[in-house]
Parts: C-alpha cells; sequence; structure tokens
C-alpha cells in the first residue's frame, strides 16, 4: 500500500508541473480550440450554402429547358389545329395546349423563386467565405502566439510527459481511473498532504485517530469533505526526496 501511495503522489506533482506549464500558456490553447471550431462550422455553412446555391441554379436551369421543349410543342400544336378535321382533335389539341401553358407559367414561377434562392445562397456563402478569412486570420495570429509559449516550454514539458508515462505505468488501471475522477472534479488536485492535522485540500481537521492511521501508510484514505487522497508526511518525504537531483 505504501508504494501505491507513493505512485499517487508522484503522479501529482508531475500532473500539477503539467498544469503549471499550462498556465503560462493562459488562454492561448482554448483561444485556438475556440476559433478552430468557430472556423469548421463556417466552412460547414458556407459548404452548404454553396451546394444550396449550385442546386438552385441547376433546377432554374432544367425549368428553363423544359420551358424551351414546351414552347416547341405549343407551336407545334398551333399549327396542327389548322389541319384538324374534327372537333374532337380540336379539342384534344386545345386541351394539351391549355396544360402545356399552365406548365410554362407554373415553371417560370418556381425560376423565379429559384433564382432568388440561388442569389441569396451566393450571397451568404460570399459573407461566410469573408468572415472565415478574418477568422483565420485571427486563428493563425493566436496559433503563432502559443507555438512561441510552448517553444519555450516544450523540453521541460516532454520530460514532464515521460515521467507521467512512467509513473502511470506503475499505477493500477483502477487507482488511475479514481486519481483521474477526483482530479477532475477537484481541479486538477487529486492527492494532498496532511497539513497541521487537516485535509491539504479543503483543510477539513481530521480526527487524531485517522492522522494516526494515516501515518501507518497501510490503507488509502480520502478525505470525508472533499474527497481527496490524503497521504502522510513520510509518503510526501519520500517521493519528493526520490525527484531530487542525485
Amino acid at each position: 500500500m505504501k508504494n501505491k501511495l507513493e505512485y499517487l503522489f508522484a503522479l501529482q506533482l508531475i500532473d500539477t508541473d503539467l498544469d503549471s506549464l499550462q498556465e503560462q500558456k493562459g488562454d492561448l490553447p482554448f483561444e485556438v480550440e475556440a476559433l478552430e471550431n468557430e472556423l469548421a462550422a463556417m466552412r460547414a455553412r458556407q459548404t452548404a450554402a454553396e451546394q444550396a446555391m449550385r442546386q438552385a441554379f441547376s433546377g432554374r436551369d432544367n425549368a428553363d429547358n423544359e420551358i424551351v421543349t414546351l414552347r416547341e410543342k405549343l407551336n407545334k400544336y398551333k399549327g396542327q389545329q389548322l389541319s384538324v378535321r374534327s372537333n374532337r382533335e380540336y379539342d384534344a389539341l386545345t386541351r394539351e395546349m391549355d396544360a402545356a401553358t399552365e406548365a410554362v407559367a407554373r415553371l417560370e414561377k418556381e425560376m423565379g423563386q429559384m433564382e432568388i434562392q440561388a442569389t441569396t445562397a451566393r450571397t451568404e456563402s460570399e459573407e461566410l467565405k469573408e468572415k472565415a478569412a478574418v477568422i483565420e486570420k485571427q486563428l493563425a495570429e493566436k496559433q503563432a502566439a502559443l507555438a512561441e509559449v510552448s517553444k519555450l516550454t516544450e523540453d521541460e514539458e516532454l520530460q514532464y510527459r515521460h515521467e507521467r508515462e512512467k509513473a502511470v505505468a506503475r499505477i493500477t488501471k483502477q487507482d488511475l481511473a479514481a486519481y483521474e475522477r477526483i482530479r477532475k472534479a477537484k481541479k486538477g488536485m487529486a492527492v494532498v498532504p496532511v497539513q497541521k492535522g487537516a485535509c491539504g485540500g479543503c483543510y477539513n481537521r481530521l480526527p487524531p485517530q485517522k492522522l494516526l492511521e494515516l501515518r501507518t501508510n497501510e490503507k488509502m484514505y480520502t478525505c470525508e469533505r472533499c474527497g481527496r487522497i490524503i497521504v502522510s508526511d513520510g509518503i510526501v518525504e519520500t517521493v519528493k526526496l526520490a525527484k531530487k537531483p542525485k
């Protein structure tokens, strides 16, 4: 159990160092992520607008072709009316002409609607393209600033990442899952030392009996108030001594 507590506290120290490096970057990582998400959403909207524009123009052109065909039929029907020999044939041609005329009127109306839709979609696409260009510029500036800050801490961060991998390898999946759960809930602090007889996380006073049991390092104790894992002074000293350069 003592080794388990040492491994967990060692992991906490490493994660605290990594958190400190992340804090040096300020809000830049979050700003970059937010701009990336905004740009992706805007590009998706632009793509949808362009697709809608193409579909509307295509529909307009198809309707125009149909109108041309219908008007050719109307001219043909008008010529045939002059040579019909019966009222039945004349009435049949009239019905065909009426149907074609109605179809032309309907298609012309649809063409106008599709023209409006296409123009609206094209305007939206152009506006989104301009906005995306502005966001791209902002994103490039933020990414450059983040890269500059990251470069200053790159070697140190790589070292901590390597140390973390080694520390995690010594911890069971169950203990690691518990650690990560507490760490997420408690703003990065999952394992804390005893401080003047209290929890080092929330400063809740610990009963004397629990303090005595804690010093034996034979069991994993969590704070009754905040739920953090509490380790004894002995664990803290052992881990910090091991971290000192030899």
